[in-house]
Formats: structure tokens, C-alpha cells, sequence
């Protein structure tokens, strides 16, 4: 393998979209030009990122180059896990039932609920009075 040769996928959560790139080297994982543990202050968020490295065992052989927009830290989190997913999928298709197998190709598609007019939010009702 040459220097060259780099994976990219496009990992969406919420709002927030993340870009992926994925090259072989020695475990460093920028995202926003900034280190993991700078950029995903919170534990959970960092666990999540690392959980395709660590089930395919990956951690420590590969470089990921993340550039994420949108949506919140959580949102970011999983759609940071969801492009490292799909670029180690693409890298060695030997990794690619268990990342399905453990659910982590899948697109979560929950999004949050427009509200709706004459209410305060997009289930709540304002109170009701009788008299």
C-alpha cells in the first residue's frame, strides 16, 4: 500500500454531516484540524468515534482526517462513527459484517419533530381550560 491510497465516506446524524477520510498510518484522528480529545471534550462522544476502530481492531493502523458541520456534539459524534464506519467497510471487506452486525452501517434517521402552529412545541399542547 502506498501513501496515496485513502478511503473516504460521508457519515450523517441529526443535522450534522461528517466527511472521512481514512489512510493508513498510525492511529491520529483529526477532526476539524484539531485533535479528538480536544475537538469531543466528553468521554461518551469519544467512545462513540472509536467504536468501528476498536470492534474491526483497527486502533493504532490507520490515520482519519474528519471535517464535521452542523447539528450538536452528540449529532457530530455519531456521524463521525458512522463515516469511519463506512470508510473501514470500504477499506477491507472482511469488516463489514461486523460492523453490520453491530448495527454501526446503519443511517439513524431520527430527526427532530418540526412544532407545530398553535402549540408550544411539536407535541405539547398549551393547557386546556374547560371554563
Amino acid at each position: 500500500m502506498s501513501n496515496e491510497t485513502q478511503w473516504y465516506a460521508t457519515g450523517r446524524r441529526k443535522e450534522a454531516a461528517a466527511r472521512v477520510f481514512l489512510r493508513p498510518g498510525t492511529g491520529e484522528i483529526t477532526v476539524n484540524s484539531r485533535s479528538l480529545e480536544s475537538y469531543f471534550p466528553r468521554k461518551t462522544s469519544r467512545l462513540i468515534v472509536m467504536q468501528p476502530l476498536a470492534l474491526t481492531e483497527n486502533v493504532g493502523q490507520v490515520d482519519i482526517f474528519v471535517t464535521v458541520k452542523g447539528g450538536g456534539p452528540t449529532g457530530q459524534a455519531g456521524a463521525v462513527r458512522l463515516g469511519i464506519a463506512r470508510a473501514l467497510a470500504a477499506r477491507n471487506l472482511a469488516d463489514r459484517p461486523v460492523l453490520k452486525k453491530s448495527g454501526l452501517l446503519t443511517r439513524d434517521a431520527r430527526k427532530v419533530e418540526r412544532k407545530k402552529y398553535g402549540q408550544p412545541g411539536a407535541r405539547k399542547r398549551f393547557q386546556f381550560s374547560k371554563r
